[in-house]
């Protein structure tokens, strides 16, 4: 079995009350931004969740390099970016991409980051 990579997420369409399956989702680590410049994307499946992602270079071992060479104050700055124009059609949302950015603390093992996504709204937090 696979090991579950360090950032994984999910979007749920908050209009139709289901997951938002097949939206196209991009990841890439802002900062320190000399650790790499890899970027990883994905495809939600059908319930909602990016469970691995497809890049050449592995996400966990980028994170384990990045984090060796992190102070214990030190964290590094995601961006998770949503297609939501393809999602919801063109002209049907006001956000024609979501761009989520957050921090991640050295220490932690793992980030879920959930999307509740509507045509005209959106909100996010830390998930489990």
């Amino acid at each position: 079995m696979a090991e579950r990579p360090f950032i994984t997420c999910h979007a749920l369409d908050t209009v139709s009350g289901k997951p938002a399956a097949g939206i196209d989702v991009k990841l890439k680590l802002i900062s320190p931004s000399q650790a790499t410049t890899a970027h990883w994307s994905a495809k939600t499946n059908g319930d909602g969740r990016v469970p691995a992602w497809t890049s050449s270079a592995d996400i966990n071992e980028v994170v384990a390099k990045v984090k060796r060479e992190l102070g214990e104050d030190d964290q590094m700055v995601w961006s998770l970016t949503f297609d939501t124009e393809t999602y919801f059609g063109k002209g049907k949302t006001f956000w024609p991409e979501v761009e989520l950015r957050f921090a991640a603390r050295k220490g932690e093992e793992h980030y879920h980051v959930p999307l509740l996504l509507g045509p005209w709204s959106y909100t996010t937090y830390r998930g489990s």
